[in-house]
């Protein structure tokens, strides 16, 4: 079978307006989106190789700043939906990093904590996360690190952006 490339696809002489269609890598999201999707790549597989997703990464990370908490305080801190957390929770659960416990008082209501394994694990991707960054961004000056790090915050008060990015 024979495809015809050719007449599906116009010539760029005959499309309309092709001055005013900006390049692809002119855009700071498509250069925000390319080196994030690496960085988040590479990270991913250390993660991954430490036995956690991303995802559990950011759970971990959470309940290690918070303490002993309950599903719904740690949904609203990550950003995620309840319904996310309690998947993650389990996950967590099911591999020994988080504990979880019935409140008498409600026993609709969990508190989580960490295991003196989830415990341990989070200052190791700690670092397996500052050694990504540093990987990716090391070469850049310290002061253009700080500037590109203020910039991307500011855009992110200015939308209101609030939710953690897990992909």
């Amino acid at each position: 079978m024979s495809h015809n490339f050719e007449a599906a696809v116009m010539p760029p002489a005959s499309r309309p307006n092709t001055a005013s269609v900006s390049e692809l890598e002119a855009h700071l999201g498509y250069w925000l989106r390319f080196v994030s999707n690496h960085v988040s790549h590479s990270f991913q597989k250390k993660a991954e190789a430490n036995g956690v997703t991303v995802s559990e990464w950011v759970v971990l990370r959470e309940m290690f700043r918070l303490g002993c908490t309950s599903p719904t305080v740690l949904a609203q801190v990550a950003g995620m939906s309840k319904g996310a957390v309690s998947k993650l929770i389990d996950r967590l659960e099911s591999k020994g990093m988080v504990s979880k416990s019935i409140l008498l008082a409600d026993r609709r209501q969990h508190s989580i904590e960490l295991t003196s394994e989830g415990e341990a694990l989070v200052p190791v991707l700690a670092g397996i996360a500052d050694q990504n960054d540093e990987e990716f961004f090391g070469k850049l000056p310290q002061q253009l690190r700080e500037d590109l790090l203020e910039a991307l915050k500011e855009v992110a008060r200015t939308h209101q952006l609030k939710s953690v990015p897990l992909n």
